[in-house]
């Protein structure tokens, strides 16, 4: 039996490891903790559902068992991609939902995505289900709550497939890295129209392929290789639970979220003018310039999935993006991060032009790194993060952004060191507009945590 522990309640989600921070017992606790708040908000029915993860089905059970114990019904929906769970609380008799897993952490991770009473709960919602399972007195609900499944998959590929609509056939290759978008993305790509070069699209929790995270290059080489392999025209590539895109080009470049967030906000912005379009800390200096030049006003945020989601909802804006790839449709969507949605959006503004490949390869570039992880004790990521802010020089700097962490901005380029609010790791990005930029803004970058903290084994 596992000891709850406080260091599995994150910023935005729970997340620990099977048989060391998490199993049954702790989520049968998740359940009914996020059962009674649920009800206190009015809230009668969650909708549950997994991803591929060998631990999946029992912790799904135990999460179940834990909610029907507070008095709420349970909606199960199996095994599903995330953004499904979040359709479900959309086109379901609530607006409730939790998610069973670990994104694209190892196998031996597993967690939990909420979403209560049309919210993404996040920071101190998360901390208190912790509080609530630390002072639970044993006490069940005198009514326990019903239980059913619901296949919600016809629903939500018909709802895009019903809207998003393709200019012409296309040839894709789609790579889902044996994770749960593998049970979804060929139908829903072929029903759109698209023919399809499946890689790794059988579910597999123990990832035998390669991780899956399109964030990460390493990832995207299957991608390349059957893209010069075959005549399709572009790579789709999915993370382990489905909620995030990756994109390659027929010449085998990466296009970032960042930059496929342009061609996303000009779409957008050409039936919202005017309108706001979020993005956050991690993106290139170029957006911003990208969206004014569309009519759209950029508004820069936090990263983490739920903190967008909550700025979105707070602003109206019709689309939100992350460098990590969660991208957040308002316009002809629910504004649920969903990277088969995001992937359908994507097709749709590709397939207008004969080559998608120019252009994507002609939106504005500067030279970067991808996300970089220093690595550290728990807690020690915060820690440093706060004594940047306090002691840290950046002599050739313009302007210092901290509303997370610290983007340093420069005439030619940025800098950004925060911590990430899953792991301890301070994550960090560079840009530059060439080479030589890029290289000066990562040396003041490293003297800074050099002499915060010396032994930092620095990954640039």
């Amino acid at each position: 039996m596992v000891a709850l522990s406080k260091t599995i309640f994150k910023a935005y989600d729970i997340r620990g490891i099977i048989g060391k921070t998490l199993d049954a017992g702790i989520a049968r606790h998740i359940g009914r903790a996020f059962g009674a708040a649920a009800l206190a908000k009015g809230e009668r029915k969650v909708v549950i559902g997994r991803d591929g993860r060998l631990s999946g089905p029992e912790l799904s059970a135990a999460l179940s068992e834990g909610l029907r114990d507070a008095g709420v019904d349970v909606i199960d929906l199996g095994m599903v991609a995330t953004p499904m769970v979040y359709f479900g609380t959309n086109v379901l008799e609530t607006r409730s939902g939790i998610m069973v897993t670990g994104s694209h952490n190892p196998p031996d991770y597993n967690g939990f995505k909420m979403v209560m009473a049309g919210e993404a709960i996040y920071g101190d919602a998360i901390t208190g289900l912790h509080d609530s399972i630390a002072a639970y007195d044993g006490k069940i609900a005198d009514q326990r709550g019903g239980y059913g499944t619901h296949d919600i998959r016809a629903a939500y590929i018909e709802r895009i497939v019903g809207d998003v609509k393709l200019a012409r056939p296309i040839k894709i290759v789609v790579d889902c890295g044996n994770g749960v978008a593998g049970a979804f993305a060929p139908e829903l790509f072929t029903r759109m129209g698209a023919e399809v070069v499946e890689l790794f699209c059988d579910v597999d929790g123990t990832f035998p392929n390669h991780h899956p995270d399109p964030a990460h290059p390493e990832n995207l080489q299957d991608v390349i290789r059957a893209l010069q392999e075959t005549d399709a025209e572009i790579g789709l590539a999915f993370d382990g639970d489905g909620d995030r895109l990756g994109l390659v080009t027929k010449d085998g470049q990466i296009i970032f979220p960042d930059r496929q967030m342009m061609l996303f906000a000009a779409d957008v912005l050409s039936r919202n003018p005017g309108a706001e379009i979020l993005y956050d800390v991690k993106c290139t200096r170029h957006l911003a310039p990208y969206i004014e030049k569309n009519g759209g006003k950029p508004l820069m945020w936090k990263t983490g999935h739920s903190l967008v989601k909550a700025k979105l909802k707070e602003t109206g804006a019709p689309l939100g993006g992350e460098m990590s790839g969660h991208i957040f449709f308002k316009d002809r969507w629910y504004g649920f991060d969903d990277g088969l949605y995001a992937g359908a959006r994507m097709l749709e503004i590709l397939t207008k032009g004969q080559n998608p490949s120019a252009l994507l390869n002609g939106l504005p570039i500067a030279s970067s790194t991808p996300e970089l992880h220093l690595h550290l004790q728990e807690g020690e990521n915060f820690t440093l993060i706060d004594q940047l802010r306090r002691d840290a020089k950046f002599p050739t700097s313009e302007k210092i952004n901290d509303i997370d962490g610290l983007r340093v901005e420069y005439a030619d380029g940025f800098g950004l060191a925060r911590s990430s609010n899953t792991t301890p790791v301070v994550v960090l990005r560079f840009e530059g507009e060439n080479p030589e930029a890029l290289a000066r803004i990562q040396s003041e970058f490293k003297s800074v945590i050099l002499a915060a903290k010396p032994d930092a084994d620095l990954p640039f």
